[in-house]
């Protein structure tokens, strides 16, 4: 570990940059021609750092179309591509990417006509993901159906919400408790070690290097230190900027990062530091400006990137009354289901069964799943789950045994059976006796809820339920409709987190 104030002192101040600078600067590039992002994001979890943007489980033509019309300048499209296989993986990036721009440019969808769509690949802060495949089939789709080459995919993988940081060109987990103020280079962590995604490096060139198998050499990695984004802060107090005027510290920077891009051709990776919201601002004014000079970019990027690119303020986090706004409240006990199995989750959930004594705890042996007994096991387990949510709370978690295997994909496949079992056991509760709420603790998991446990296809995401993390969506059709949905990705919050969304949410605790 090493101390983030030692590195930050190399470097600049950050520059000021309020919001609506962005959101103006967006504003004025759609005068003639809106915009809007389709986020692909390859588990719910990227929702947690926006609030009020649409949000897509299914991404046929007339799902966009809906999107469109809600005229917001981002919408989230739930891929869940973590958890399939490469193969699979492209397949959906590819018709995503082919029906948002049929939607964007047909003469039916009157509400999407005339939209220019830019792409977001959003991904794992701790690097974890199908990269550089993705990037690379939304480039080769993007160019199929319209002719247009991608210069540079801008790689911002910073969720300092949550801890992760980039400063000089490295990636970094924050420390907490005792640890708060050291960094930990992202190698060095579990996630580096994931059975499906694993990787060596956290310089992150070297990383590109690493995951494209040399394709893409480090050298060759355009590196957006910390020296760039906060160009504008060296200006400030001299002649250039004697008022350290932030709209000036802003604009010299969004020239720095621009010029810095201006070599980028072929889908160069553009790699950026990060520590803070307004270095994400920052950067966001250098892309707009390197887009109006005619490059053509794409985003790979963690949860907070959308919200500084939109120029979207940050959403305070929402109270236990604004979860339920519009809506009554069941009686019912909610449903927390919980399938990570990263380390703070297991912290979060033992937080939680020690705290919520009057929730009734339900285990999903991963063991019988996987054994001819899983039917019987699911039966017992969705009676036992709807009891219980006639008096309270009910705790729904995966054995805490992870079952490791040497083949990423029999690790994929079993993940999937996990996941179904999850899915089932939330939907026969849906269908019998729906919840006050559904907590889904964990990407993938987050992910199988909505699709298919909850049938969720359209949401709005509302904002977080924690300072920069964890969001809330309101269904808007389906069976779910009016009952609070929370997205918790596994590997954030500290661990009384899960505690107190449960907290905010519950008629028992």
């Amino acid at each position: 570990m090493t101390l983030e104030a030692d590195i930050l002192a190399a470097f600049p101040a950050e520059v000021r940059i309020p919001a609506g600078l962005v959101a103006d600067a967006v504003a004025a590039s759609s005068a003639e021609t809106p915009r809007m992002l389709v986020v692909l994001d390859d588990d719910p979890t990227g929702t947690q750092s926006v609030a009020d943007l649409p949000v897509l489980t299914r991404w046929e033509v007339e799902d966009f179309v809906w999107a469109f019309g809600q005229a917001k300048p981002a919408v989230y499209v739930l891929t869940n591509t973590r958890s399939l296989d490469p193969a699979e993986a492209a397949a959906r990036n590819d018709e995503v990417v082919r029906n948002a721009l049929a939607a964007a440019g047909s003469a039916d969808a009157s509400a999407g006509s005339g939209l220019r769509l830019g792409f977001v690949s959003r991904s794992d802060s701790t690097l974890r993901g199908h990269y550089p495949l993705e990037p690379d089939v939304i480039a080769a789709t993007v160019e199929a159906v319209t002719g247009e080459s991608t210069d540079g995919v801008v790689i911002v993988p910073a969720f300092p919400d949550a801890g992760r940081v980039t400063i000089g060109g490295v990636h970094y987990m924050r420390g907490t408790g005792e640890d708060a103020g050291k960094l930990t280079p992202v190698a060095e962590t579990e996630f580096a070690k994931d059975a499906s995604f694993g990787f060596a490096n956290s310089e992150m060139a070297k990383y590109v290097e690493e995951k494209s198998k040399g394709r893409f050499a480090a050298e060759s990695v355009i590196v957006l230190d910390l020296n760039i984004i906060r160009a504008g802060a060296v200006s400030e107090g001299t002649a250039e900027n004697p008022d350290g005027d932030p709209a000036i510290s802003a604009a010299i920077s969004a020239k720095a990062i621009a010029d810095a891009i201006g070599p980028a051709t072929n889908s160069t990776p553009i790699v950026a530091d990060i520590v803070t919201e307004n270095d994400l601002r920052a950067l966001s004014l250098g892309l707009e400006e390197a887009e109006r000079r005619g490059k053509k970019l794409l985003y790979r990027v963690g949860p907070p990137f959308g919200r500084a690119r939109i120029g979207q303020e940050i959403r305070t986090e929402l109270s236990g009354a604004e979860a339920y706004a519009g809506n009554t409240p069941s009686e019912a006990g909610g449903l927390i289901v919980v399938g990570s199995h990263v380390g703070v989750t297991t912290r979060q959930l033992k937080a939680l069964t020690a705290q919520h004594s009057a929730a009734r705890i339900v285990e999903i042996d991963v063991e019988k799943l996987l054994s001819d007994a899983a039917d019987a096991h699911l039966d017992q387990t969705v009676d036992t789950v709807v009891e219980a949510l006639h008096v309270g709370d009910v705790i729904v978690h995966t054995s805490r045994l992870l079952i490791k295997t040497d083949s990423p994909a029999e690790s994929l496949r079993i993940a999937r059976t996990v996941s179904a079992a999850v899915v089932a056991v939330v939907n026969r509760t849906l269908k019998t006796f729906p919840p006050r709420f559904v907590i889904a603790k964990g990407g993938i998991t987050s992910s199988d809820v909505a699709a298919h446990g909850l049938e969720i296809r359209h949401a709005i995401v509302r904002g977080p339920m924690l300072p920069g993390i964890v969001s809330l969506w309101e269904p808007v059709d389906g069976p779910a409709k009016g009952i609070p949905y929370i997205v918790f990705a596994g590997n954030v919050g500290d661990d009384q987190s899960l505690a107190d969304v449960t907290r905010k949410l519950s008629n028992t605790f």
